[in-house]
């Protein structure tokens, strides 16, 4: 029996049509007919993918076409096998890195806590323009004796209202 032939019974097995057979190994539907008809061979990688999607065949059979179509021992579905085995390389890289990003997440978390600690914010009021803040009060009236010492008393200036604009879209304004 060729392996085409080998092919169609496991399509005959699956009960899928030749279309939906390739989108559940994932290959292109072309590549179905191809085989089937003999043009092509399937390669390694689709005979991989019919056995991870039907495991419970057996490699011989489906490469050799020696032996039963189904082993008698079906072997563990691979997330079982994942279970009962240590884990691959590559689970364990993944895992180091989601630990890592964790581990710098807390320590940039902890270091801008330690940062605000240390410095002693400005006491912050959204204020509305109706709104005066006495912190400010000081401030502008400290500015009005710089101003009235700088300027001459005919063009004298005054500060009308301060704006801060922060980064998240937020502001304060403040009036003297």
């Amino acid at each position: 029996m060729e392996i085409n032939e080998r092919i169609t019974k496991i399509l005959e097995y699956s009960g899928l049509s030749a279309s939906e057979f390739a989108d559940e190994i994932d290959v292109q539907r072309s590549s179905i007919s191809h085989i089937m008809s003999g043009r092509n061979k399937p390669s390694l990688e689709f005979v991989t993918k019919v056995k991870t999607k039907f495991p419970e065949l057996s490699w011989n059979w489906i490469i050799l076409g020696t032996g039963e179509m189904k082993e008698s021992s079906t072997p563990l579905p691979f997330s079982e096998k994942e279970e009962n085995s240590s884990p691959d390389l590559f689970t364990l890289i993944d895992e180091d890195y989601k630990n890592e990003v964790f581990v710098q997440d807390n320590i940039q978390n902890e270091t801008l806590r330690e940062l605000n600690n240390s410095f002693p914010s400005p006491r912050k009021e959204i204020s509305s323009d109706s709104q005066r803040l006495e912190i400010f009060n000081d401030i502008s009236k400290t500015q009005q004796s710089v101003n009235e010492e700088l300027k001459p008393k005919e063009t004298e200036n005054k500060i009308k209202r301060i704006v801060f604009f922060y980064e998240n879209g937020k502001f304060e304004a403040f009036e003297p």
